[in-house]
């Protein structure tokens, strides 16, 4: 039981990692551009920078919740399989 909770474990991690590796992605490189653009112009507005990454990060989380919920509901489906194939403990 400990290998499978182990298993288990791992597949939350790495999915995790999966689903929000590209709404970071995009925000790390919309925040570059924007940085960088910044820099060239020299305009120093705080503010400039939020408004592009919130745009771009909300598009791009619409665009994938769709793959999101299905990677979810895979790993979902898989655990509640594991759950229906553990051996019955307990003592009463």
């Amino acid at each position: 039981m400990d290998s499978a909770a182990i298993d288990i474990t791992k597949r939350m991690v790495e999915l995790t990692i999966l689903l929000c590796l590209p709404i970071l992605g995009t925000a790390l490189v919309v925040g570059l551009i924007v940085s960088i653009l910044q820099a060239v112009t020299q305009i120093n507005e705080m503010t400039l920078t939020f408004v592009p990454k919130i745009l771009i990060v909300g598009v791009v989380t619409l665009i994938l919740t769709p793959w999101m919920i299905s990677m979810i509901s895979e790993f979902t489906a898989d655990v509640i399989r594991l759950m229906g194939d553990a051996p019955r403990g307990g003592g009463f």
